[in-house]
């Protein structure tokens, strides 16, 4: 199976700046989609993306239909509809304010999984399997340093916390290294399990996080209605003779998840 591509997300404005944000959301009048769906649709993605954040203020009506060139009514359909969706709120001379879903906020720092990050959040985890096989797969086995005929658990699996789809993780374990997980029956954590019944421990893990754009299984599993901007976890994990048990790609929804990392003056 051929690795996740990485498709890099624009670079945004700061959503504060109302210079950048009129012209992110400015219409294409060469297009047949309506000027009100077009404002409507590039507010949503820009609440759904992070850049506009929970009480964010937007323009009043008539300063945006001048600021855009455009009637009163066009600008009032669009509200109508972002206030349809719970995405705005208007509050008589308070304005119009943004209605955003709180954000995932766990601190990076830590080898750990995706129910002890949860737990740490005070959330519940819980975990849908979608796919779960024993495969062959030359380029994963390339990434473990393994022979092309190596065996693989591979576990497609979408996780939630607090009944809410945060990511679709597709996960590899190097069954020559840890064979017991081929029976593990997925409660709890992998790596509890891999410590407790594999007789293996684990040091350290290789991570990075690139910007990318849902594909269709994220975008359905995240009820999204386009392709919208998500993280993308692949780490890599190690025993603590360097031998690598694990490959996960973890797609995490843009809106709704984000990491703090400390940086300290002085190592």
């Amino acid at each position: 199976m051929a690795l996740r591509k990485t498709i890099i997300s624009p670079q945004f404005e700061a959503a504060n700046d109302s210079a950048a944000f009129i012209a992110r959301i400015k219409p294409d009048t060469g297009t047949s989609e309506p000027v009100y769906k077009q404002l409507q649709r590039r507010i949503t993605a820009m609440i759904e993306s992070g850049e506009l954040l929970d009480g964010d203020s937007l323009p009043s009506e008539r300063a945006l239909a001048d600021a855009l060139d455009l009637s009163r009514t066009t600008v009032r359909r669009c509200y109508e509809e972002l206030r349809s969706q719970n995405h705005i709120s208007t509050h008589g001379r308070a304005g119009v304010t943004i209605n955003a879903p709180g954000r995932v906020n766990p601190k990076l720092g830590k080898l750990k999984g995706f129910t002890e990050e949860m737990q740490e959040l005070g959330m519940t985890p819980s975990t849908q399997l979608l796919e779960h096989s024993i495969v062959h797969d030359r380029t994963i086995a390339s990434l473990f340093n393994r022979p092309a005929s190596a065996r693989f658990l591979r576990l497609v699996r979408l996780r939630l916390g607090d009944d809410m789809p945060l990511t679709r993780e597709v996960a590899w374990y190097d069954l020559s290294t840890a064979p017991a997980l081929a029976s593990w029956d997925l409660s709890g954590s992998a790596y509890q399990y891999i410590e407790a019944y594999c007789g293996l421990r684990l040091s350290y893990g290789e991570q990075t996080i690139e910007a990318v754009l849902s594909n269709d299984e994220e975008a359905q599993v995240f009820s999204f209605t386009e392709p919208g901007p998500c993280l993308l976890l692949k780490r890599k994990t190690f025993t603590t003779d360097g031998q690598c048990v694990e490959y996960v790609e973890g797609t995490f929804r843009g809106d709704a998840y984000t990491y703090r990392i400390t940086l300290n003056m002085r190592a």
